[in-house]
């Protein structure tokens, strides 16, 4: 017999340490001769970032502790290491942000690159003698990226004038691809102020002693927005494009013309927020491998002899490629039901075998919440009720909710197992997370709705929705928390002060200071907000009006503020003159720095008592007491 206890207060299987203890995201998956290799987050390493294979059926390091495979190249990296077919490992290291080469059975790697040049590298590949990469320099006054070729014998970690600029001319450039017979490279380049979710250009240039002389535009332009180029021979290419307001597949011939190889009203491909994002592969009979999405992932393969999609069917909503080797694909992918990690899938049958989930353990299925895709308010949504096989609320109450609000903001949630949710939902607290319009995954139009109206849009659509699942019943109305990181705690300040529907909020590394962000943050992001708000200096009075820290005077319901105190994209200022504000104002609040963070908790101390936090913090302001949880002081007036 269940016992009867209020919602927030049953006792859950899942701990803090749980989230950790077992926990290792997992990403980049490949085929080196015989063996699977992959990207493996270490959060009992302080987060070190080790490349991992599959030994006698044990995952096993590649690379030893303490070197990290991460590079902060647009800050958020991506493409940090790469091998030959002889396994040899090339990688960038986070402490030096130089690349170093790991040979076949040795311990120690040897460095490629130059020591103090300012100089980061991503999106590595390797062709022939050298590694292709996208650098980042960073000098005294400004940050330069062009293409670029390192030798792998290491004949330029002396000096940078060993390594080959092949192309630069644009503030950024991705996804370099040179042609089959070495004459031609492309690649993806943009400026200030497009994001390449806004506008991109795909640009051809011809080669002479490995270095561009002359390139043209093929697509793309400010408001088109082209992804991973792949060759078709030497003269043609396979893009991704969202002229039709859909990220589809196109193919375009040397003189630029354009054929949409199968129009869609779904996206196959998404937000380029870290390098070397793939969408879709070329398989062995010339037929392409995607992955296109409408609120949930489908892998699929496009047949060219009947010029439709072959669906494969997965139970997973989220997926993303790695290699392939012949029918063999290798995944990174998690549903509602299956818990996220790295899968081998047989593209023949849609077979599939676990690699390397991103959890060792996962509770009785009965302690998991079930996920339920909706619309309320006319906005997407995943809806996680409470769940605890051992416990039932008294008769009559409903549970408080937690909105999860998505970072970006042109990020994207799909229907997941997810022990950061089951870590609420098995005490009684619901969830719900929140496609507000901005989000990826649903078209360009979707999209758009944020252009010039973030802090507007978000807001409108996260508190209709949570609103109407109130209104249906689902939720107690009077205990609503929101909770977001980075973007999504602009969000989250922001509906606490233009609304009365939550009762409190989180915000983990959040803006609140638009002007302050705009000249703050790092390059990348830094001409972001005048699509998002607006340019400045001419829309200085809508900074103004959208940022949280002008309107704390509107704010009367407890806030709690957690925050990397070495984060380069939203820095600690951000939290912290708010927290000045909040004091000054009267508000109850709490705010945690945690020293060695960045932007995303990665340490396992860190993550535990972020977590234990935020359940105090909700169960003090809502009226339940958590029990186990250590109390969070919160300031009061």
């Amino acid at each position: 017999m269940s016992i009867v206890a209020p919602y927030g207060s049953w006792v859950s299987p899942i701990s803090a340490a749980d989230l950790v203890s077992s926990g290792h995201p997992v990403s980049g998956g490949c085929f080196v001769g015989d063996d699977i290799w992959w990207l493996e987050a270490r959060p009992e390493e302080a987060g070190r970032l080790a490349v991992r294979r599959m030994e006698n059926g044990e995952p096993t390091d590649v690379l030893l502790a303490p070197w990290n495979a991460r590079t902060r190249v647009h800050e958020y990296g991506g493409g940090a290491w790469t091998t030959t077919e002889d396994g040899t490992l090339v990688f960038a290291e986070y402490s030096d942000q130089r690349l170093y080469r790991l040979d076949p059975g040795a311990t120690e790697p040897v460095p490629l690159t130059p020591a103090d040049q300012g100089m980061r590298f991503a999106e590595l590949s390797i062709r022939g003698s050298e590694v292709i990469a996208v650098r980042e320099t960073h000098g005294e006054e400004r940050v330069a990226r062009d293409i670029v070729a390192v030798p792998l014998d290491g004949s330029a970690q002396a000096e940078a004038g060993g390594i080959r600029s092949i192309v630069g001319g644009s503030r950024f450039l991705a996804y370099p691809r040179i042609s089959p017979d070495g004459n031609r490279i492309a690649w993806i380049a943009w400026q200030h102020p497009q994001m390449p979710w806004d506008g991109t250009e795909l640009r051809v240039g011809d080669l002479e002693d490995g270095v561009v002389t002359t390139w043209r535009l093929l697509i793309g332009g400010k408001s088109e927005s082209v992804l991973q180029p792949e060759w078709v021979g030497n003269d043609a290419l396979y893009a991704i494009s969202d002229r039709s307001g859909w990220w589809n597949l196109y193919r375009i011939d040397a003189g630029g013309l354009t054929t949409a190889l199968h129009p869609i009203e779904a996206d196959m491909g998404g937000a380029l927020w870290q390098l070397g994002a793939r969408w879709y592969s070329i398989l062995d009979d010339g037929s392409l491998l995607s992955v296109r999405t409408h609120g949930t992932d489908r892998l699929a393969v496009l047949e060219f002899s009947t010029g439709e999609f072959r669906d494969i069917d997965l139970p997973f909503a989220s997926i993303t490629l790695g290699g392939v080797n012949g029918n063999r694909l290798l995944t990174v992918c998690g549903g509602p039901e299956h818990a996220a990690g790295l899968r081998e899938v047989w593209l023949t049958d849609g077979g599939v075998r676990d690699i390397r989930l991103a959890v060792d353990e996962l509770p009785d299925a009965d302690y998991l919440p079930t996920a339920e895709p909706s619309e309320f308010g006319g906005v997407p949504v995943v809806v996680y009720r409470p769940r605890n096989p051992e416990y039932t609320a008294p008769d009559g109450e409903l549970p408080p909710f937690v909105a999860f609000v998505h970072g970006g903001p042109t990020a994207h949630v799909a229907p997941s197992l997810s022990l950061s949710t089951a870590y609420f939902t098995s005490r009684g607290i619901g969830v719900v997370e929140v496609n507000y319009g901005g989000s990826t995954g649903f078209g360009r139009a979707w999209r758009d709705r944020l252009k010039g109206q973030w802090g507007v849009v978000d807001v409108a659509d996260t508190v209709g929705a949570i609103r109407a699942l109130a209104d249906a019943g689902i939720a107690d109305p009077a205990r609503l928390a929101i909770r977001g990181g980075s973007a999504g705690g602009l969000t989250v300040l922001a509906a606490l002060e233009e609304s009365d529907v939550f009762a409190c909020g989180t915000s983990y590394y959040g803006v609140a200071d638009l002007a302050a962000l705009a000249a703050d943050t790092h390059d990348f992001e830094a001409r972001y907000l005048d699509g998002l708000v607006g340019p400045l200096p001419e829309a200085t009075e809508v900074y103004r009006d959208r940022s949280p820290l002008g309107h704390v005077d509107r704010l009367s319901t407890p806030v709690l503020l957690l925050q990397g105190l070495d984060d380069p994209v939203v820095p600690p200022s951000q939290s912290e003159t708010l927290r000045n504000a909040l004091v000054a104002g009267g508000v109850p609040h709490a705010y945690v720095g945690y020293e060695g963070e960045s932007h995303g908790f990665r340490k396992a101390e860190t993550i535990i008592h972020a977590a234990q936090a935020e359940l105090s913090f909700y169960g003090q302001v809502m009226g339940f007491e958590p029990p186990g949880t250590p109390e969070l002081e919160l300031w009061r007036p």
